[in-house]
């Protein structure tokens, strides 16, 4: 069977649509148009941005059940270690807020991974194995 499925995108329900747009220009160098911001095509990071009507309706994920740290909104799968030390130095030169800071996780893969939130509090998270 021929894949189907090309990308999948995130829709953010914002409190401030012209900030986020913003953020997402400014911080994660996105492509920001009237429907999207996106970065690296659209089988990069996809966001769908769109005004709430009220404060209430933005509803960023929960920790799941015994989690320890913050929940993810959404994951964005990175090609190896050298390409997320430079996001992660990108983001933060741009001013993002770090929730998680650089970390390995040697029992996956290993994996490393970091994160960081949105005006909104919508937390992203990047991560890979480092593969060449």
């Amino acid at each position: 069977m021929s894949k189907q499925i090309h990308s999948s995108l995130k829709v953010l329900l914002v409190s401030n649509l012209e900030r986020s747009k913003t953020f997402y220009r400014n911080v994660l160098k996105c492509e920001v148009t009237d429907w999207w911001a996106i970065r690296d095509g659209f089988t990069g990071l996809g966001v769908k941005l769109l005004q709430a009507n009220s404060p209430e309706d933005v509803c960023p994920n929960k920790p799941a059940k015994g989690a320890k740290q913050s929940a993810y909104d959404i994951y964005c799968y990175v090609e190896n270690w050298a390409a997320l030390d430079e996001l992660y130095t990108e983001f933060k030169e741009n001013g993002a807020k770090i929730v998680i800071e650089p970390w390995i996780d040697s029992d996956s893969g290993p994996w490393k991974e970091f994160a960081i939130v949105d005006p909104d509090n919508y937390c992203i998270a990047f991560g890979g194995t480092n593969s060449l």
